[in-house]
């Protein structure tokens, strides 16, 4: 028995030798509707197995005890299909064996009943739902190896019939197979759709971040070129400096040279095929004293903004005020994009610890156009947010309209003295 079980391929062993749990799954479209409508069916076809197993069957004990085992595995199949099928097969073939001679009408389907061709069927079917086709064939086969064995040992069956039995049995393999391969295309193809999504994301979150580190590597290169001109100058604003402090000076030198020319090369990984055109590269970082001259520019458009700042302005560093500048920027084009005829209120307010900007538009006047834009703007605001370790929030506010709310670290320590 062991040989003969190794001997069966691996897929049918695994798919046709099991009591695992598999539930139906619920229909798109019609939930459980199907689920109660097959237990239906098979309170139906068992009523019509009843009627037929008396006429063909001679104890009323094996009548009611063969109609259930008929009609049970239906139900049993919508959760545990491969044991509902066996139990379904073992239970036709005690119908075939035990059967007497055929009434009138009953011939076609010999050496079964035509209910409990029905119901087998109907187990089969959604056996073929579940499991692989290679193995739904295999059931089929089982069954009719079955049929042929009531036909062999059982005297007075007729084999033509076999031949209906099995156009039959096979059309619902056939349909459940076919059912169950849209249903896997289908699965997949969500997985997959997924799994682009995820890569998508990811891909988009590399690109806000390079695009960020790329601004604030102008931010870093500057203040190294400031240490670098410093440790040059400071030898010639002492007087008679000892040899100690030249060599300490000029080491900071070169450190400072070094780091430069490593950000370069850092620069130029970053920097993509499609990266910013040539003046944009070399051009300064933006802060927020051209917060003025940005809002003024998106009022030429005909947009309608209004500003307030609370709080003594004072400077900041230059990653917290890029930061907040590209925030504003980004806010002021999405309110464009998509709140066409709104209008936008930016405020600043700069706290003992922490700057805090906040951009608020009103409802659209008109529909929004489709946007040609990737949508990253808001992915791009957060990931600024989170490399000073502040807070951003974003969400429409009452009325129709939208909010961008960001809060940034600027403590004192990281303030620039002017």
């Amino acid at each position: 028995m062991a040989a003969t079980l190794r001997a069966i391929p691996r897929a049918l062993r695994t798919d046709l030798f099991t009591l695992a749990r598999d539930p139906m799954p619920r229909s798109v479209w019609l939930g459980p509707l199907p689920h109660l409508h097959v237990v239906l069916l098979a309170a139906l076809l068992a009523l019509y197995n009843a009627s037929e197993n008396e006429r063909i069957l001679a104890a009323d004990s094996t009548v009611a005890l063969l109609t259930m085992l008929q009609s049970a595995p239906v139900v049993l199949a919508l959760s545990r299909p491969v044991p509902a099928w066996w139990l379904s097969t073992l239970a036709l073939s005690l119908t075939g064996a035990l059967a007497e001679e055929p009434g009138p009408g009953m011939t076609v389907w010999w050496p079964w009943s035509l209910s409990a061709l029905l119901l087998h069927t109907l187990v089969l079917l959604l056996l073929a739902l579940r499991v692989r086709p290679l193995a739904a064939v295999a059931a089929l086969a089982v069954t009719l190896l079955a049929g042929a064995a009531d036909i062999v040992f059982v005297v007075g069956r007729r084999p033509q019939a076999v031949t209906w039995d099995a156009l039959v049995l096979a059309m619902a393999v056939v349909l459940g197979a076919s059912l169950r391969q849209g249903r896997v295309a289908r699965t997949r193809l969500a997985e997959q759709q997924e799994l682009t999504a995820d890569e998508r994301a990811r891909r988009t979150l590399l690109e806000e971040r390079g695009r960020i580190a790329r601004e604030l590597h102008d931010v870093v290169a500057h203040h190294m070129s400031v240490i670098s001109i410093q440790a040059q100058v400071a030898p010639h604003l002492v007087e008679n400096p000892s040899p100690e402090l030249r060599e300490n000076l000029a080491g900071i030198r070169a450190s400072a040279v070094e780091a430069l020319t490593e950000l370069r090369r850092v620069l130029g990984v970053l920097r993509s095929a499609e990266g910013p055109a040539e003046a944009q590269r070399h051009a300064p970082q933006p802060t927020l004293a051209q917060l003025d001259d940005l809002v003024a520019k998106v009022r030429a458009a005909g947009v309608t903004v209004t500003t307030a700042t609370t709080g003594p302005v004072r400077p900041l560093s230059p990653g917290v005020e890029l930061s907040a500048y590209r925030i504003v920027q980004e806010a002021l084009s999405n309110a464009m994009r998509h709140a066409p005829g709104a209008t936008v209120r930016v405020e600043t307010a700069y706290g003992p610890g922490a700057l805090s900007v906040r951009i608020t538009n009103s409802a659209p006047e008109r529909p929004a156009p489709p946007s040609p834009g990737a949508g990253h703007g808001i992915l791009g605001m957060r990931e600024r947010a989170a490399m000073l370790g502040g807070d951003l929030a974003t969400g429409p506010v009452p009325g129709g309209g939208y909010e961008v709310a960001a809060v940034l670290p600027a403590s004192p320590s990281a303030e620039v003295t002017p």
